[in-house]
Parts: C-alpha cells; structure tokens; sequence
C-alpha cells in the first residue's frame, strides 16, 4: 500500500542515523520533516515543488511572507503602547478656581527710599553720564540701617560700563573713568545701543571673586533694559537682607489693594482672600485659597455670577526704575497649584475694566510605559520647595534652587529657601552674582540636567482664558463714581481717587461645561493578540498551534539534536581515550546501533514488502534472520489411518 511521504522520511531516518537513545535526526532532515507535515503551505511548497526556478519562487514568497509577518508585528508592538484621546463634556456646578491678585509694584516707594536711597543715587548718576540729563539735586533719604555702609564699596565694584566699538577699553558711567576689561565674554544681546553714539554699548561686567581674570560682560541692546537689569541685580540684594515681616509691612495690605468685591451677585472682603508674599511682587491676595477648608463654587455661568474686584493700584508710590508699567497682575489656579505670577501671570490695564471668561478642563495622561509623565512627584529626586502639589514649574525651579544653593553656597533670593539655606547678599556672598549668572545660563543651556530630570504631571486642571477690555469708568459716570470711591475708602487714602490707579476686574465661567481630557489604551492584550493571529493567517496560512509547532521544531527540537550530537562526540572522544589507555579491542556492545534497531524506536509506518527490500544490512554484527525452511517438512503426513476408496483410486489412475 502507499505511504504517506512524512512517513517514508521518519522511518528512513530511523533506519539510517546512528544514536543511542531516542531517535536524534540531522537539522536539515528535521527541518524536510516539517517543510512535509506543516500546515504553512509554503514550506510544503518548497520542498515538493518540482523544478528549481519555481522552487526558488516558493522560497521567495515564504521569505517575504516572513518578513512582512515580522514588520507587522513589530509595528503591533511599538503601537501597543500608543494611547488614544478621549474628551467627555459634562454638565455640572463647577468649583470656582483660586485667584491670586499682585499689585505689579511690589513695595511702596515712599517706604522704600529708606532701603534703596544709595541705589537710586547710583543709578541717577549713571543716567546723567550716559544720557546727560538730570532731576536736579534729589533729596536722599539716609538710612540708620547698615544696609548703605557698604553699598557704595559694591556699587563700586559692579558699576554700569560704556563700551565702543566692543573694544576692551570701558568707561564707568559712575565715575566718568576708564578702565581696561580683561578676560571679557561678551553675553546676552550685544546690538548696537540707540544713544548719541551708534557704536556705544552699555552693560556691566562680573568677575570670579577668586580668579580677577574669569570675567563675564553682559550687554544690551537698550540702555532701558541694562539699566533695570542692573538695577534688579542690587535691588536683589538689598532686598534680601530685610526681614520677611518687614517685607509684608513695606508692601500692600489687603484694605490698600482691594476697594470693592462682589462674588456670584453676594458681596465679599478682605475676609476673603489669603495672603502671602511673593518675593518679587510683595503681598499677593488670593481669592478663595481653601484654606479654611471650604471652596466655592458657581451653579451659573456670566459676568454677573463670577468675581468682580475694583483695585486700588496708585500709581503714584510706584519704583520708577524697578517697574516700567501700571497695574496689577492676576493668575487663575487651583488651590493646590502655586502661583507662578512671574512667569504665567496676566497683566490688568489701569482704567479699564478687563473681563476674563474661563473655560474649565481637567486633563488625565497614562503614566509609564506609554509616557514619561509622574503621578504626584514621588519618583523625580528633587525637594518640593514650594509646599504645594507637583507640577513641572515646580520640579524646575527646585532644581535651580538646590543647584544654587550647592555651586555657590546661598540661595536665590526670587525662590523658597531650602532647609539650612540663606539668601545671598553681597556683605555674605561676595561672589554670588557671578556665580548666579553663570549657573543661570547653564541651566538655560539646559546643561544642569533640571530638563533632564523633571517630568510633566500626569494629572492637572487648566482654566482657559479669554480677555477682554473695555473703557472704564465712561466720562458719564466717571465724576460720581470716583467721588463715591473716594468717600467709601476715604479714611484710607486720604486723596480723591483718580482713574488711572483704579483697575476693574472681573473673573467669570462661560459656561459650566467641564471639559476632561483623558488617555486610553489604544490597544489591549486581546487586540494585540488579534491582530498577531490576523497576520499570520494572511501571511502565511498559520494559527497559534503553527506558531507553537515552530517553536517546538525550531528551537526545542533542533537544541536537542545539536545537544545530544554533541554529547554522542564527547562520549565516543571519552571512549576512544579510555580504550587507548587500556589497550583492549574494541567490544561488540561498544559499537552503535543503527536507527532502526533501537529498541527505544517504536515506528508506526511499517515497512513495506518493496521498502523492506531495501533496508540496508548491517556490515560488522549480523542480525540473527529468518532461516531458511527445511524442505523434509514439506511432506505431507495423513491424519487419518486409513485412506478413503475413492482417494486409492484417484492415486492409482
């Protein structure tokens, strides 16, 4: 009968190969063996085609068919990991963010002359030597304090330089001298300044208190802009050098800020607002902070329901040369987020009335591994110094902080205070500014590994805002409205108001409709699955038991072979070696046994009458054999005693 052709091989392969044990084929039998029984066909294909040009076409095919399987599911994989967005919009009341509200002038001059009388005279002379113009003799206000005993010596050392030409040769606007500049780097934007001359360029130059020769030269390109930069390097200074409770009293108090409230059609007040001190704004205000545990909350949307605040801005006890515009500055947050007014703060018009309507969205991101965001900061290594919930700002400027305190041995006075640090100033840390500025850019420079290491929080609410501004007060109502605000808070001012130091302020929800944003897989582990199936039954005809038989065949079996080869040369090397120390012959067990009559072997496709003609016979130990038959057997012997008449007669005819 015919035999199957996956059949012929296994027992041609029993037959043939020499093991000890169970049968042990060769890879390249092993690998026609599952070319034949494979349900891929294209394997099949390859070894029964006939013909070398359309073997080789099948041999292409199942290649590229390969190929693309594994592309595909390469791009399965990298897609698992891939997040789709998803945004609900819901109806509902809405809790009303925190405002935080800073007069843009961070301290009142008139308390502040005391403090910064030298700074301000250094300053007014170096306008007069670079633009040649004068206040005339300015009364100046000498402080008891020691703050000015030796801001006179420092002044000294960084002065504001005239530069021509970029040459190394400077001239002190203080003084009027000229100095020769070593070792310069020129920083920052070094255009050409609009002065009398074209080719002047103001700055002013910081060096290593250690190494005179390690200079560093910042340059404008507007005196404006050198001016209050360097004016804000000093002020820095002094600044850190006063107590915090002195601070909070040269600054605005909440009766000196806020004339009127309104929230949600009720009136409010100070009792209201929170305040806290932000190092370059002075006191700031915050509308329902939720410290007292409670948060308000809006059932209504429009301007009528929102907060409604008239600020008292006067713009008169403003710092000429700290801050150039008028007004206040305001941020919207929630009342765990720190308000980072300096860098997202929006700016209020004095004499107008601005409105600012919120759109409110929450917003969810997968964390690890489909984004490199974190959940509440617990896994980046930098303190928290802001006592406040995580966000990137956070991580960001704790990390200049921290990085601060360790290169140049005191903090930076526009940010917390880490434990066991202090502000610098110049009597303590002579040597700060330079060191300031130079860390500085290389944390711009991204060089202090800060970008590196702080992530995107995973979870965070934004309020969307759109301003607008209108003229207010009208020339209709202006006469009664600023008498009536004069004589409310009359005991406070002491002056008639004017409208240019009055801001109207209005904080209102659009509409209720709160926006989440949120990440999902875009794939799950069924999907994944399902599309794996998917490719290989399009590819190559192919199902998960296709894939295990693969991995049997291909790994496990093929292992085992070349393992078990292996082992057969290590034991006939050993055996060799043993018998040529002993001297003796070789000994009939010793010798292999063929495939076929390993007694381990059982074969289910019996041989037939035309392939069992062929089985090899084995050379050197005869196998015991049918014997021949013995011809005397062949003669017939009756069982009977007697034969029958009609035989006898058979046989004698």
């Amino acid at each position: 009968g015919a035999v199957a052709p996956g059949k012929k091989i296994t027992a041609r392969i029993k037959r043939t190969l020499p093991v000890k044990g169970p049968q042990a084929p060769t890879l390249s039998e092993l690998m026609r063996w599952y070319c034949l029984n494979t349900n891929t066909h294209g394997c099949r294909r390859i070894v029964v085609s006939r013909g070398r040009l359309r073997r080789f076409i099948w041999i292409l095919l199942t290649l590229s068919a390969v190929g693309l399987i594994l592309w595909q599911c390469a791009e399965l994989l990298l897609n698992y990991y891939s997040a789709s967005v998803s945004v609900t919009v819901q109806f509902q009341k809405l809790p009303f963010p925190a405002v935080t509200i800073c007069n843009i002038n961070p301290y009142k001059y008139s308390s502040m002359k005391d403090y910064l009388s030298e700074l301000d005279k250094e300053t007014k002379k170096a306008l007069e030597t670079f633009y040649g113009f004068s206040e005339g003799k300015s009364k100046v206000r000498r402080s008891v304090d020691e703050w000015n005993s030796t801001g006179s010596d420092f002044f000294e050392q960084i002065p504001l330089l005239k530069f021509e030409d970029f040459s190394r040769t400077a001239t002190d606007l203080r003084s009027g001298h000229k100095r020769k500049i070593e070792g310069s780097v020129f920083h920052k934007d070094s255009s050409i300044v609009n002065s009398g001359d074209s080719n002047d360029i103001i700055g002013f130059q910081l060096c290593d208190a250690n190494n005179s020769s390690d200079c560093a030269l910042y340059t404008f390109s507007s005196g404006v802009n050198a001016i209050q930069e360097w004016y804000k390097l000093h002020y820095m200074n002094i600044m850190a050098q006063i107590p915090l409770e002195t601070k909070e009293k040269l600054s605005y108090s909440a009766d000196d800020l806020l004339l009127t409230c309104f929230f949600d059609g009720l009136s409010c007040d100070k009792r209201h607002f929170t305040r806290f001190h932000h190092p370059l704004h002075g006191n700031c205000y915050t509308f329902n902070s939720g410290e007292n545990g409670t948060i308000l909350s809006t059932s209504t949307g429009g301007s009528e329901y929102g907060l409604q605040v008239v600020l008292y801005i006067d713009e008169a006890d403003y710092n000429p040369f700290l801050v150039t515009s008028t007004g206040a500055k305001i941020i919207v947050h929630d009342q765990n987020e720190y308000p980072f007014i300096e860098d997202i703060g929006t700016e209020i018009e004095t004499a107008a009335a601005t409105s600012i309507g919120m759109h409110f969205t929450r917003s969810r991101k997968l964390s690890k591994p489909y984004s490199d965001c974190t959940e509440n900061g617990a896994d980046i290594p930098v303190e928290n110094l802001y006592n406040k919930s995580y966000s990137l700002q956070i991580c960001l400027h704790s990390c200049f902080q921290k990085a601060m305190v360790d290169s140049c041995g005191c903090a930076q006075y526009a940010q917390p205070l880490p434990a066991g640090a202090e502000y610098c100033n110049y009597k303590k840390n002579p040597n700060w500014m330079y060191c300031y500025y130079r860390l500085h850019e290389k944390f711009v420079k991204e060089q202090l590994g800060c970008q590196q290491i702080c992530k995107d929080a995973c979870s965070f609410k934004e309020w969307t805002l759109t301003t607008s501004i209108a003229q207010w007060p009208s020339t209709a109502s202006e006469d009664w409205m600023l008498r009536v605000l004069s004589w409310d808070k009359g005991q406070k001012i002491n002056k008639k108001l004017n409208k240019t130091d009055l801001a109207n302020l209005m904080v209102f929800y659009k509409d209720l409709n709160e926006r989440f944003i949120s990440e999902n897989p875009a794939n799950t582990l069924v999907t994944l699955l399902s599309n794996f199936g998917g490719q290989l039954g399009l590819w190559m005809s192919c199902s998960v038991v296709c894939v295990i038989e693969i991995v049997e065949v291909f790994f496990i079996d093929s292992l085992s072979i070349v393992m078990r080869r292996q082992w057969q040369k290590a034991k006939k090397w050993w055996n060799d070696r043993q018998r040529d120390r002993s001297g003796k012959p070789p000994q009939a067990g010793d010798l292999e046994r063929q495939g076929h009559d390993n007694p381990v072997c059982i074969d289910e496709d019996l041989p037939t009458f035309n392939t069992a003609l062929r089985l090899p016979l084995p050379q050197d130990n005869p196998l015991p054999r049918t014997p021949p038959p013995n011809y005397s057997t062949l003669r017939l012997e009756t069982a009977f005693t007697e034969q029958l008449p009609d035989t006898l007669e058979v046989g004698q005819h």
